[in-house]
């Protein structure tokens, strides 16, 4: 009895955040959306300032009570000698003349201001290519932030402002990922209550001053807060990436996808949904790869349309994006989203179809990590067969009219050369049995031919002369044949005709 297929399900009350909040939540703050996580947070802090206070308390106590103990105990006994005194005042002196020699030799160690530090890390080395890009993209974006503030009337405070803040971050990229996230959330925090005080509530335009403020901090930012050392996102890329690999043969009817990209207009919004989650990386401020997320998102959408007639549903989006993933595996996958978590406007991750769209996106890669059998209605035995490539899924094979129809899809084409390289692997393997088998024919044949040859030889051995027998030279004749023995006339036989020339 076979199992009935579940397509994936996915409630939109699991999108929402775990305090009921009404926001958007996210994997990265455990299921709660950008403001409830902060207060969390702030709590865990308190708490746990709190305990440190107490647990320095403590310590400060203890060490107290010690000190007081040796020094009621050094004063019964005698003072330190003098040989004691001028041994330490040996070891200051000797100390000082290796600090003094020290410095002498190394160069100036100026402390530079924080301009100065900032110009130099900003600065691009003359062999990097990737700097110079980089310092060219924050040029313009600082040529652009100035132009956008200069109507504002707050303009350069807000500038100086965003540019003192950037500038002191070159000195906290030692800090924690969430420390720095933090950082940059409690200025646009701050920035955002000014500017609605001064706009007197135009949430317009702080959203459009707060947009401009992040493409202008974070694109100077970016190579210092982008997958940071002290994280350990890369280790989650490179893990994503290898489990995605894994899962190249979950096909759409596994999925329950409802596309078929055998029409040419479905197969090009697969194509563009695929490119576009891939350019994700590219980009260096969070709006703009949350831009990518819901351009790919729209293409589904369209894609999911075209094939069904009909306006798509939640059910249907979900796993379409799982397989456009699967699909597209984008490069750096996790650390792009904890990027984005960590340094977006907050607002736009708790509302709006950007919002909505990163929330599925990261269902679909928490998915992608737990996808076992029951997910595709195999058993455990065929995911195993699976994942370790012993056995490929049977994919429904197309007439040959519609695979040379103008509207074949092209990864309709791929599936197809596929299936026949299968074919063909099969087929080679079976002549190659075939071989094996003919050559162990022929060595058998081989063998038996020459046994029956040594047999015969052996049960017909060959007649020899009287070696004492002698001919007229006195040599011995060689063994003659049974045919000139008993033709005796031939002896009187005249010798054979010679050629002759004749002169012309």
């Amino acid at each position: 009895m076979t199992s009935q297929r579940r397509g994936i399900h996915l409630d939109q009350s699991e999108l929402l955040c775990k305090k009921g909040c009404g926001f958007y939540g996210n994997t990265g703050w455990q299921g709660l959306c950008s403001k409830c996580w902060r207060e969390e947070n702030q709590r865990e802090k308190q708490k746990q300032i709190q305990e440190d206070w107490a647990l320095a308390e403590r310590l400060q106590k203890e060490e107290e009570e010690a000190y007081a103990s040796r020094h009621q105990k050094a004063q019964s006994q005698p003072t330190i000698t003098p040989f004691s005194k001028f041994e330490e005042r040996k070891t200051k002196e000797k100390s000082r003349k290796v600090n003094t020699v020290t410095k002498f030799f190394t160069p100036s160690t100026k402390t530079p201001s924080k301009k100065d530090a900032f110009e130099a890390q900003s600065s691009p080395s003359p062999s990097s290519s990737t700097s110079r890009h980089s310092s060219v993209d924050s040029d313009h974006a600082t040529r652009e932030f100035i132009d956008f503030l200069k109507p504002l009337k707050s303009g350069r405070e807000i500038f100086k402002q965003c540019r003192a803040f950037t500038e002191s971050m070159v000195y906290k990229r030692d800090m924690a990922a969430d420390e720095l996230s933090e950082c940059v959330q409690d200025f646009y925090q701050n920035l955002s209550d000014r500017l609605h005080t001064q706009f007197k509530g135009s949430s317009e335009h702080v959203e459009s001053v707060m947009d401009e403020v992040e493409k202008y901090m974070m694109t100077r930012l970016y190579k210092e807060v982008f997958c940071p050392e002290t994280t350990d996102d890369e280790k989650k890329d490179l893990a994503i990436q290898k489990r995605i690999r894994a899962l190249h043969w979950v096909t759409i009817e596994m999925l329950c996808v409802p596309v078929d990209e055998e029409i040419a207009e479905v197969s090009d919004n697969v194509v563009k949904a695929i490119t576009d989650v891939i350019e994700m990386d590219s980009k260096c401020v969070p709006k703009e790869k949350l831009a990518c997320i819901t351009l790919c998102s729209k293409h589904i959408f369209n894609a999911i349309k075209i094939t069904k007639k009909e306006a798509a549903s939640a059910d249907d989006f979900l796993p379409t994006l799982i397989y456009i993933v699967l699909k597209a595996n984008p490069p750096r996958l996790q650390s792009n989203i904890q990027y984005i978590t960590r340094f977006s406007n907050p607002s736009r991750l708790m509302t709006g179809e950007d919002g909505y769209y990163f929330t599925n996106l990261c269902c679909a890669v928490a998915f992608i990590e737990k996808l076992d059998g029951q997910s595709l209605n195999l058993s455990a035995e065929e995911f195993e067969l699976y994942m370790s490539g012993q056995v490929s899924p049977q994919r429904p094979q197309s007439t040959g009219a519609s695979s040379c129809s103008p509207g074949s899809s092209a990864l309709g084409q791929v599936h197809e050369r596929l299936d026949l390289l299968a074919g063909l692997g099969e087929r080679q393997e079976q002549v190659m049995e075939k071989a094996r088998q003919l050559e162990s024919d022929l060595i058998d044949w081989s063998d038996d031919v020459e046994q029956k040859v040594q047999s015969v030889l052996e049960s017909f051995p060959p007649e020899t002369q009287d070696p004492t027998a002698t001919t007229a030279s006195g040599t011995t004749p060689a063994a003659s044949s049974a045919i000139d023995s008993d033709n005796v006339e031939n002896e009187h036989l005249p010798p054979p005709l010679q050629p002759q020339v004749f002169a012309g």
